[in-house]
């Protein structure tokens, strides 16, 4: 599932070639994903231009000129695809946005389980929907990061996935924080000492940050980090021993049980 450095990888994406085109045309099927009726969001679209972006968490939203904000969420196994308009569009594209300029922006959503909406403003959104605050956002210093752990009950791998806590972290990143910083992903928050908080906010940073400057590729993720390893079968890439596996919030976790304690 795309998660924030997934996210971020496709901000910077639309950032670096769909912005300040005239949009001549939308094209959307996508009845399961959107939250808009399609005359809506074509009228919305279709004449003006997008002029920037931001990123809530696992959402996109795009700003169109003068109009609302697009608000995007790719689901299981949603995609961005900028091309010349020509020839047939790729598989499972669910929303299309011909520019003026000869080019298309394609949302392509495999499993359909994705969101496709409109918002006034970044802000009003996340309230409306209860997004917690970014995980990346330089406000969430440690002092605030203990103080909301504090708050929480459940797991640590419970909290970090809750996009009401914070917002991006999902399956997947959230078993490489935990590794990073050596801890088990069903500890409990309120076992966590002062010291662990401060090496998971450490980690936090340093994992997102570092996938997001790997494009959110898993070919280029280092070595030495949990995912490379993170299959049935797989070695800890510190002691060589086997990874295990165990359901977490409803989600299947790896971990290290040597080094993870």
């Amino acid at each position: 599932m795309p998660e924030l450095p997934d996210v971020e990888t496709f901000k910077r994406y639309v950032d670096s070639t769909s912005l300040h085109h005239r949009i001549k045309k939308v094209e959307v099927d996508a009845p399961r994903m959107l939250r808009v009726a399609p005359r809506i969001l074509r009228k919305a679209l279709e004449g003006s231009e997008f002029s920037k972006t931001e990123r809530l968490g696992k959402y996109l939203l795009i700003s169109v000129k003068g109009g609302p904000w697009l608000v995007l969420h790719f689901g299981m196994s949603g995609m961005l695809e900028y091309a010349k308009d020509a020839g047939e569009r790729p598989a499972h594209t669910h929303l299309l946005v011909h520019f003026a300029n000869g080019y298309r922006l394609a949302g392509i959503w495999q499993r359909r389980l994705g969101r496709i909406d409109l918002a006034d403003d970044p802000v009003a959104y996340a309230e409306a929907h209860d997004l917690g605050p970014d995980a990346l956002d330089r406000a969430i210093g440690l002092k605030d990061f203990k103080r909301m752990l504090r708050e929480r009950r459940g797991t640590i791998k419970a909290a970090l996935m809750d996009q009401i806590f914070l917002s991006g972290i999902g399956n997947i990143y959230s078993d490489e924080i935990l590794f990073q910083s050596g801890t088990r992903p069903d500890v409990k928050v309120s076992g966590l000492s002062d010291a662990r908080m401060r090496t998971l906010h450490r980690a936090m940073r340093h994992v997102l940050r570092i996938a997001i400057a790997r494009q959110a590729d898993p070919d280029r993720l280092p070595e030495s980090w949990l995912l490379p390893h993170r299959y049935k079968g797989g070695k800890c890439p510190y002691c060589g021993g086997a990874l295990q596996q165990k359901r977490s919030s409803g989600r299947t976790a790896y971990f290290c049980p040597h080094c993870q304690q």
